[in-house]
């Protein structure tokens, strides 16, 4: 019996689907980024906003470091669920060519998280940009629309991240413990030791969020910054896959 990629993006699809904890973790990804954003915009006084080095279009997705979380455990439980009850055995049973079924996983997982991704970037812009009222920016105005775009592609590269990663490790919980940390602190932790333009600047989180400011600064630009979060998340995924196939379910 041959088995199409069709066939398996739908298996994926009804998986995904049937499992509550997956539901609540992309959801999440909107009401975290979408709730704190707005709480932070709403904040903002006119003192704080007429600063010179105030972003109104970065504070726009002040929630994503939250958001961020949501996508972990998303990539991380869709990925590493299936070994924990043994299911991994009845997945790769139906769908003997392993390289099909990850291919199959990954592109469904990116897919939905993407299209998450969006719909909560431009909740987020749209939101935050009417609180701040005459302070706020257009879709037309530099950097707007890259920031849009470029926070939905965030979220799903950081969900790939999780995903790779689940696939080595076989454990969500492993993963969230590992990566939630490092993106959540690491950042901060060596930025505030070296000077700009070191190694924070290639760190994923650090890397990837060039591309919601207006007026990007350090080494790299708004797209080199998300093409560098975009070689971490090729790299977990490339290892995932090296993993699936050598080792046994």
């Amino acid at each position: 019996m041959i088995v199409s990629i069709g066939s398996v993006v739908r298996s994926e699809l009804l998986k995904i689907g049937s499992v509550r904890s997956l539901c609540i973790a992309l959801a999440a990804v909107f009401a975290a980024t979408v709730g704190f954003s707005l709480l932070m915009s709403g904040t903002f006084t006119a003192q704080d906003m007429a600063k010179p080095d105030f972003d109104p279009l970065r504070s726009s997705f002040y929630g994503l470091n939250f958001g961020q979380v949501g996508a972990i455990c998303f990539g991380a439980i869709a990925v590493a669920g299936e070994y924990k009850n043994g299911a991994i055995r009845v997945s790769l049973a139906a769908v003997p060519r392993r390289g099909l079924f990850y291919t199959g996983k990954i592109a469904v997982i990116g897919v939905l998280s993407l299209a998450m991704g969006m719909v909560t970037s431009v909740t987020c812009f749209v939101a935050g940009q009417i609180l701040m009222d005459d302070r706020g920016v257009g879709i037309g105005d530099p950097g707007a629309l890259r920031a849009v775009v470029g926070c939905g592609v965030y979220l799903a590269l950081i969900t790939l991240f999780s995903a790779g990663l689940g696939m080595v490790l076989r454990s969500a919980p492993a993963v969230m413990g590992i990566l939630i940390p490092f993106l959540m602190m690491m950042s901060f932790i060596i930025g505030d030791i070296e000077d700009n333009g070191g190694v924070a600047d290639f760190l994923p989180d650090r890397a990837g969020q060039q591309i919601l400011l207006q007026d990007p600064t350090g080494s790299l630009g708004p797209w080199a910054g998300l093409g560098v979060l975009a070689l971490w998340s090729g790299a977990a995924l490339w290892a995932g896959a090296v993993v699936l196939r050598r080792r046994d379910a």
